[in-house]
């Protein structure tokens, strides 16, 4: 499976993110899954690259050229994929994608992980979409969600297929699930 992660180019200040992203990016590396991000060699994205590479994983990285142009991609990688912008970046990442992740981040793995979200609950991009509450990072996106069920806005089957994990084992059981229920399908379309 094609594990997308959307995640930082900053370490910040948490120590607990370096342990928590090079723990995500070792079990990717060692159960058979692969990793899709944005390419690059700083901070916690180059924390999780490494991560799955060192436990012997394949990492696709997804750069857009401007960064190319300003040498922060990462030179290890398995494949790395060179778009001409950040709209065809995110369009590549979520096409090279099975189950998609957002490590705590800034604005653009919002932006990112947003677009799946939305994606998911149209029901036009089917793959668990889950975001790594690490020490409650997403509190606050998980109330704004919850709200917009409360104003009529949106409801609990749009937003089937988000989920919430606030440790590395939540995530192999929202992905093991996932897996299984996909399984059920495929045997009675069968």
């Amino acid at each position: 499976m094609n594990i997308t992660v959307y995640l930082g180019a900053n370490k910040g200040n948490n120590p607990r993110l370096q342990s928590a992203v090079q723990e995500l990016g070792q079990w990717i590396g060692t159960s058979g899954n692969a990793l899709v991000y944005g390419g690059s060699k700083s901070g916690l994205m180059g924390a999780i690259a490494d991560s799955v590479l060192n436990a012997g994983g394949e990492v696709t990285g997804v750069e857009p050229q401007f960064f190319i142009d300003s040498e922060i991609q990462h030179d290890g990688l398995t494949k790395l994929i060179v778009t001409k912008d950040m709209t065809e970046r995110k369009t590549k990442m979520i096409q090279l994608g099975d189950a998609f992740i957002a490590f705590p981040g800034g604005t653009g793995t919002l932006e990112e992980i947003s677009e799946v979200m939305s994606k998911v609950s149209l029901k036009h991009l089917n793959a668990p979409c889950i975001l790594y509450n690490l020490d409650g990072y997403y509190n606050g996106l998980k109330m704004l969600l919850d709200h917009m069920i409360e104003n009529g806005l949106s409801s609990r089957e749009r937003q089937e297929g988000i989920y919430f994990a606030e440790s590395l084992e939540d995530i192999k059981r929202i992905l093991e699930s996932d897996r299984e229920k996909e399984n059920t399908k495929t045997i009675y379309q069968s």
